[in-house]
């Protein structure tokens, strides 16, 4: 019977590896081969259905061979999961996925299977409306509505869909899937059974994991009661890192006071309308990599383009890569605009930007696209300040210039196409007080004409303080220097001093923590959404997030605190790759759903919490000659990994229900998805220590969990740099 069991158990953990391996090959083969091959051959083939089922079953047979089930809540778990794979079975086998073709007042019951086969409907639908609502102010998308009718057997039903939101009818559900001048298409899915079973399946998983924290007969319960945790002291210190610059002004621009006039007015940009110092400080960081130059704010920068364009066409404020710094004759990073121009006034990159070299290229397409921004900049084409509704009522943006006599009266016409004129005279004349006052009129033009599409007043201050107090970049390295020269310390001494420095740790933590919790809170009430759109938004959270769990948990373990200033830091270091700051743009209409809030928020606990877990084995190998030290780091370890595992798990599922009600299935192998699994799969392994000598082992288990950190890694960073796919935000 032993024999049996062991065999039982083995076969049961090497399939388990098994899957992993070969789900995080197959996306290396989608990579290669597209979503399609990985799909039929790897993820949907026969033998990987029936991987998972033996896994499945093996499990379940080991659980029930151990009697498992007298730990009820423990064996639910495990039971649960199963219920989950065979919901999946289920969709897998019975269910039909598709779109149909919808043109306005005309019927169809044509139905275009996934393999591209077409069938009949036991129904007709005829699309009678649809339309592109955008967001308030704005061309850009914010929902697809179409609303028809389905004629089944002479009783006419009504129908309406929209981006996040469904429609059933006869066990179809009809979604939202393209929308074009001429129609709609909808996905639409047939799964009766299989979307029952796992739905069913997720809600039990949820309350099984609520019951798991609450149950005594657990292994985390055990590990709650440890006497190695009363063993753990607290340790940090404080590093400030200060930043200046020195500028000196020699190209000439408008007053501090009249560009902060400017900065205020309202500005169409980016299919929304935000204040103009947010155009001018992206214009500066697209140009300069910084949005100050030279001591110069970004109003300040962009007035000086457009008002005294040679002054500023001998800047060097244009950053430029690689070979283009060759082609245009310069050893330095940056580039004035003369620096590109030939003798007889061409573009010296016109050779580079048809160049065979893949590199070169793409270093001189993106100077030119700096180029072209400065030229639309001084032809005035950017400055779309003037909101004038057409016929419809619709409203629209225009630059000086742009608007014809004949959609206005004339003194308004006057005064849209000659306020800037008036502003560059009065700039000559080094005339602020009138700059400050055209501005002003401008502003209040703005008000009156478009008040009640355009952001508040409170908005907009809000927009211009959130610009103001960036300070990202000097924070983020005070954080990561603290946690390197803590841990450094810790490892390093010993003694009662570390009780007195506790509370300037907390007090650097506490700082931080509200500066971001600042930071993402404008963020929001300036955009209306949650800012978890975006790889920047998500890393802010996670080094926010991070913090919470620092000053919350801290107390009880001692390398915490130290691990939170240097994974906060981190993570605001790679939220700033792109840029220090990037842009605000609306939100798709895909995202604009509540469970994208939910979802991102779960998974990112679970990976903050895993990022905890490897720091904390890399300290516990630092200090794996004290058996008892490296045991309290065990005990930690483990505990963490508890919510880390189920926070992983129902985010997963979490986004697997957005993906159903947003495109019809909740599961469609993209690779940031199949790695969310293999990451949960690859720490579930040494969740089961008590059946796995392996991870009993404390040097062992310590290695593994850092190793494991790659899947992390991968999940977060390699999908999004290398594999791609719908998730790839980064």
């Amino acid at each position: 019977m032993r024999l049996s069991l062991n065999t039982l158990k083995r076969t049961s953990f090497a399939l388990q590896g098994i899957i992993i391996v070969v789900l995080a090959v197959a996306t290396i083969v989608e990579k290669a081969h597209g979503t399609d091959y990985a799909i039929s051959n790897i993820y949907t083939a026969w033998w990987m259905v029936l991987l998972w089922a033996l896994s499945a079953t093996s499990a379940l047979a080991y659980a029930i061979a151990t009697k498992l089930y007298k730990r009820l809540v423990v064996f639910a778990l495990h039971a649960v999961l199963v219920l989950i794979l065979l919901g999946a079975f289920v969709t897998h086998t019975t269910s039909q996925h598709g779109h149909i073709q919808l043109s306005e007042n005309a019927d169809t019951n044509i139905y275009i299977l996934d393999d591209g086969h077409s069938t009949t409907l036991p129904f007709t639908v005829r699309l009678s409306h649809f339309e592109q609502v955008n967001h308030r102010g704005s061309t850009a998308p914010m929902d697809y509505v179409a609303a028809f009718q389905i004629v089944d057997d002479g009783e006419v039903t009504k129908g309406r869909v929209s981006m996040n939101k469904i429609f059933r009818y006869g066990g179809y559900r009809f979604y939202m899937s393209r929308f074009t001048n001429e129609g709609v298409e909808l996905a639409l899915a047939f799964d009766v059974w299989g979307i029952g079973i796992t739905y069913t399946a997720y809600a039990l998983l949820l309350l099984t994991i609520i019951s798991f924290f609450f149950s005594r007969a657990t292994h985390l319960r055990k590990l709650l009661s440890h006497p190695a945790l009363k063993r753990g002291t607290l340790i940090v210190t404080f590093v400030a890192v200060a930043l200046s610059a020195s500028a000196n002004t020699t190209p000439r621009t408008i007053s501090p006071e009249a560009a902060k006039a400017f900065g205020r007015i309202a500005l169409y940009h980016n299919e929304r309308i935000c204040p103009a110092q947010t155009f001018a400080r992206e214009f500066t960081t697209k140009l300069y990599g910084k949005p100050t130059y030279r001591g110069f704010s970004a109003e300040q920068v962009v007035a000086g383009w457009y008002f005294y364009y040679d002054d500023w066409a001998k800047e060097p404020i244009i950053k430029v890569k690689g070979g283009v710094k060759e082609i245009i004759g310069i050893d330095d990073a940056y580039a004035s605009l003369r620096d590109f121009q030939t003798p007889t006034m061409g573009n010296k990159l016109s050779g580079a930007l048809t160049s065979t070299d893949r590199k070169l290229r793409s270093d001189a397409a993106d100077a030119n696209d700096k180029l072209d921004l400065i030229f639309h900049l001084a032809n005035g084409e950017l400055f779309k300040i003037f909101p004038i509704a057409d016929a419809s009522g619709t409203m629209g943006w225009y630059a000086p210039g742009e608007v014809p006599l004949a959609t206005v009266e004339y003194d308004e016409w006057l005064f849209i196409n000659q306020s800037l004129n008036i502003v560059g005279e009065s700039v000559a004349r080094r005339d602020y007080a009138r700059v400050e006052e055209i501005f002003s009129k401008i502003a209040t033009y703005q008000r009156n004409k478009a008040g009640c599409i355009m952001p508040t007043e409170r908005q907009f201050k809000a927009e211009i303080s959130y610009n103001t107090t960036n300070y990202n970049r000097p924070l983020a390295i005070a954080s990561i220097s603290i946690g390197t020269i803590c841990f450094i310390l810790f490892m390093a001494t010993t003694g009662g001093w570390r009780r007195h420095v506790r509370w300037g740790v907390v007090a650097w933590l506490v700082v931080l923590f509200v500066y971001l919790s600042y930071r993402i809170a404008m963020r929001w009430y300036i955009t209306g959404y949650a800012p978890l759109s975006n790889g920047y938004e998500t890393m802010q959270f996670m080094a926010w997030g991070t913090l919470l769990v620092a000053l919350v948990i801290g107390r009880r373990v001692p390398l915490i605190p130290i691990f939170g200033a240097l994974i906060a830091g981190a993570a605001m270091m790679v939220a700033m790759m792109g840029e220090s700051s990037p842009r605000i743009t609306q939100l798709t209409p895909v995202l604009h759903s509540p469970l994208l809030s939910i979802h991102v928020v779960v998974i990112m606990l679970a990976y903050i919490l895993l990022t905890f877990i490897m720091l904390n084995s890399c300290a516990a190998l630092l200090r794996r000659r004290d058996s008892a030290v490296m045991e309290y780091h065990t005990i930690i370890s483990r505990i963490m990994l508890y919510p880390a595992l189920f926070l992983l798990a129902i985010g997963i599922f979490i986004g697997a229900v957005w993906a159903n009600i947003s495109w019809g299935r909740y599961w469609g192998w993209d690779p940031k998805e199949v790695w969310a699994l293999i990451t949960m799969l690859t720490y579930a392994l040494p969740l089961h220590s008590h059946l796995i000598p392996l991870f009993r082992n404390d040097t062992t288990y310590h290695i593994y969990m850092i190793t494991a950190f790659l899947s992390v890694l991968i999940t977060y960073f390699g999908v999004n740099f290398f594999l791609g796919g719908m998730h790839a935000y980064a």
